[in-house]
């Protein structure tokens, strides 16, 4: 079987020996070539063609997001990018998933070679995903990120209001590889009325408030990381923090956030399938259930139980995923109700609870 072959860049010298090292003790990969910035990196991509790349965020002479964007107009290919602990780099961060890069690698900043070595199974996993996504070609230039410019995209055109809506119904997403732009692309496309929504996107600690604080300043519901204890309102989406399980509960004649530390479910933390369980044991047939692109089978279990449970459920279809994975899991589990593109997932939603409206179907 042809190995994976790599070519980082990186303008840490430690860093680029790290990730060789780690990349080439793998049986199935091999990093073909090493390069400091992305000047020589693009030679590099002329002359060894590799399948996957992995990408500093900030380097000198061009950075890595502008990099990006002139290589995923041009050449696109599979771009993990790796990216410091920081605010700065976790805004870059988002800006380069946007661009078209497959996932990211959060690199300690302090403890760099113990910690990319701990961190070695989950670069490896993200490169053997990456070298199998769907890849698409950027449309158009793109800004690059400074400190005081984040280059938002303007929203869609407003959705209808649903009306007479009842604050019974939640919608349940989970996500992984890809996620935050097909959750991006559900989340724009909601009216200001549309009931509350809850995400499980597979995210580390540090990211998701800059994540959250982005997709705010897009949507027309308020987005916010979850809180342990909070109402869960109509007209908003609340995130799982990175690092921490999510889930819903009753208390009254309300639902809350719990937010919680535990063990990794499925590997992930936080976890869909946490998510998922907590809504088919306490919102029932008042959920909506989101199965988005991402890697592996975290949440299909639950969301057939949800299904069970009276929810109804859309599961992303292939063409549309960066990776199949979870959704291909949830649809083999009898989970799902339709499958859509992501596109017209948002407004499969709408109807489905346009048609519902003003119907409680309280368990409680």
């Amino acid at each position: 079987m042809a190995k994976t072959r790599v070519v980082v860049v990186d303008d840490s010298a430690l860093v680029r020996s790290l990730l060789s090292e780690i990349i080439n003790r793998q049986p199935d990969m091999e990093c073909v070539g090493a390069a400091a910035d992305p000047l020589v990196a693009r030679e590099m991509i002329r002359n060894l063609d590799p399948d996957v790349i992995t990408l500093d965020v900030e380097m000198p002479r061009m950075d890595g997001i502008d990099f990006l964007s002139k290589l995923m107009r041009l050449r696109p290919m599979p771009v993990v990018m790796v990216s410091t602990l920081t605010e700065r780099g976790a805004d870059v961060t988002m800006r380069a998933l946007e661009l078209g890069a497959v996932d990211f690698v959060a690199k300690p900043k302090i403890g760099v070679a113990n910690g990319m070595r701990q961190l070695s199974e989950d670069i490896t996993d993200k490169i053997r995903v990456a070298a199998k996504a769907q890849v698409r070609r950027a449309s158009t230039p793109l800004p690059s990120v400074t400190a005081t410019n984040t280059a938002l995209p303007s929203r869609p055109a407003l959705p209808t209001p649903i009306g007479r809506l009842s604050t019974e119904k939640i919608v349940f997403i989970g996500a992984s590889t890809g996620g935050t732009e097909a959750t991006k692309e559900v989340l724009m496309n909601l009216p200001p009325d549309a009931p509350a929504v809850v995400i499980t996107q597979h995210m580390p600690a540090g990211f998701t408030t800059s994540y959250s604080k982005r997709l705010d300043g897009l949507c027309r519901i308020r987005v916010k990381e979850a809180t342990d204890g909070e109402r869960v309102l109509p007209g908003h989406a609340y995130i799982a923090p990175g690092g921490l399980h999510l889930s819903v509960e009753r208390s009254g004649a309300n639902y809350i956030a719990r937010v919680r530390d535990g063990d990794p479910v499925n590997r992930h933390k936080p976890s869909v399938e946490v998510l998922f369980l907590s809504a088919a044991r306490v919102v029932g047939p008042n959920a909506v259930g989101i199965m988005l692109t991402g890697m592996g089978g975290d949440g299909a279990r639950a969301m057939r139980e949800m299904r069970d449970a009276g929810s109804f459920n859309v599961c992303q279809d292939e063409a549309s995923c960066v990776v199949f994975g979870m959704p291909r899991e949830a649809i083999n589990h009898g989970a799902a109700n339709e499958v859509l593109p992501l596109q017209q997932i948002a407004p499969r939603v709408i109807e489905h609870l346009r048609s519902t409206a003003g119907v409680s179907l309280n368990r409680v």
